[in-house]
Parts: C-alpha cells; structure tokens; sequence
C-alpha cells in the first residue's frame, strides 16, 4: 500500500506540474465549452444585435432589453482507457501501461484546472469499471490509482464494446479521450469497432491517442524467438531472421495502421500517435494546437 502511494504521488506531482505550466491553456482553447449559455437581461445599447432582443422584458418594462450570453464554458471528460494484455508490453524505457497512465493523468489535471468534471471508463473485451465523471483533487487521484494498480478481469480488447457504454451512460455531449494501442481489428487488418464508432463522433467529442511501441510495427533480426500473445494466451516460435517473415510482419502492421487511419479520417477524429520512449509533452502540445 505505501508503495501505490508513492507511486500515485509521484505521478501526481510531475503531471500536475506539466498541466499547470504547459497544457492548461492549450486544453482550453483546444476543448471548448458546450456553446453559449443565457446569463442575463439588460437594457439595449447601440451596436447590440438584435436577434438577441428579449421582446417580453420590452414590452412589459416599454424601453428595449437584450439577453446576454456567455461562453458555458464547463465540459465533462471521459478517458476511455484499455486495460487489456497488451499494455504490458514495452521495448524502451518504459511500458505501454506506464506511458497511457501519465498522460490519462495530464489530462486528468488539465481538465482539473478549467473546471470540468472527469470520469473514467476501464476496458478489455468488456468494461470492467466505470468511474462517474466527477471534481475534485480525491477523485483524480482515486483514478490516477486505478491506473497505477487496476487489474482487469479480461486481457482482450474490444473498444466498440467501450463506445457502446460511453453512448449509452453519458447522454449530454462531453468531451472523450480514447487511450489505447488500438488493436481490435480482423485478420485483414480492418478495425472491428466502425459502427460504434460512428455512434459515438455523432454523439460525443472523442478524440485518440494511439499508444504504440516502435517494435509493434518492425521485426528486429533476433534470430529464433518465443513470443506469446499476451492477450489471447497463445504462443509460438518465430525464426526473425528470415526476411519473409519480418517483411510480413511488418506489411500486416502497415496495412492495420493504414486501416485504421482511414477509418479515423473518414468520422473525423482527430487522432494523435505516440511511442513509448518518445516526448509525449511535445505532441500532447501539438495535437492541441491543431485542434485550437
């Protein structure tokens, strides 16, 4: 218990850090509020607009009166986090689990610090808990420790299952972030998810960020190797130093990546890929400029 602890600190002190100095500007120009909300009623002045006249107040008081508005600025934001088997893998200095951890945390704290509420849904090939979005220091950390120590019941992946919650337990639009490897497609490569993904970019602002490791996508020449599939269970030898194989390897990735890609295109997603080893400040910043 003392070791969770000061994990979660640690983790809370350096993306907490990084949200105040870095992201909370970026976040709030990149995720706006819902539109502008009624805030009140006053007399109308040269230059006001005046489709925003309030006709009743006029007539009742017999001198014009507008309505203001301002900017309903308050989101909700859900993190749909995959916490299938394959986030224990890592070639680099670090594991998928670790780096989706500290930006599901930056995050976090970034809508923290503009007032939004944030809520978290954990996934294999089911969901395995859904915490309500809510505010407060106690609640991030609550999910900053659950991404530190959360053991899911499942180690496969099905992220349609996870939009089909995220539709179906958040009614009003929010703000939502994908974290995951995205790798839930079929034997040809295609996503499996498409129509629950429609749903939800026709409901929600969902955005992704795809955590990958650079030995994902290419074979190294490591001569005959025993690799498991983490998620399925099953296991084989693979001789990596044929070139028939590593080019294989490598051409199913692309054409999964390339799918994938299209499919993100196609609703309109905007997508962010980061590895682990890699700055993920520099493109977290990137990807919120592009979207501002």
């Amino acid at each position: 218990m003392e070791d969770l602890l000061k994990k979660v600190r640690k983790i809370e002190i350096k993306t907490k850090a990084l949200s105040h100095q870095i992201f909370a500007g970026e976040y709030h120009s990149a995720f706006k509020g819902r539109g502008m909300a009624f805030s009140e009623v006053r007399e109308y002045q040269y230059g006001d607009d005046v489709r925003n006249m309030d006709w009743n107040v006029t007539a009742r008081l017999r001198s014009p009166y507008i309505k203001v508005f301002e900017e309903e600025r308050e989101l909700t934001v859900v993190l749909l986090i995959d916490v299938s088997g394959s986030r224990y893998f890592g070639t680099t200095d670090c594991l998928k689990q670790d780096l989706m951890a500290e930006i599901a945390a930056v995050l976090s704290f970034s809508a923290s610090i503009n007032n939004d509420k944030v809520g978290a849904l954990f996934f294999s090939d089911k969901v395995e808990r859904f915490i309500p979005p809510k505010k407060g220091r106690s609640h991030l950390l609550r999910i900053i420790r659950e991404l530190i120590e959360f053991k899911p019941e499942s180690q496969g992946t099905d992220i349609g299952e996870a939009l089909r919650y995220l539709t179906n337990a958040i009614k009003k639009r929010c703000t939502a972030f994908l974290l995951s490897d995205l790798m839930d497609c079929d034997v040809n490569g295609v996503p499996k998810y498409e129509d629950s993904l429609k749903i939800a970019v026709g409901r929600h602002d969902l955005s992704v960020i795809n955590i990958y490791d650079p030995r994902e996508r290419v074979l190294p020449n490591v001569g005959l190797v025993h690799i498991k599939d983490a998620e399925s269970g099953s296991s084989n030898w693979v001789d990596t130093s044929s070139v028939s194989v590593r080019r294989n390897y490598e051409s199913w990735n692309s054409n999964a990546l390339n799918k994938t890609t299209q499919l993100l295109r196609r609703y309109k997603v905007d997508t962010v890929s980061i590895a682990t080893g890699q700055d993920y400040v520099k493109e977290l910043i990137a990807f919120f400029k592009n979207r501002a």
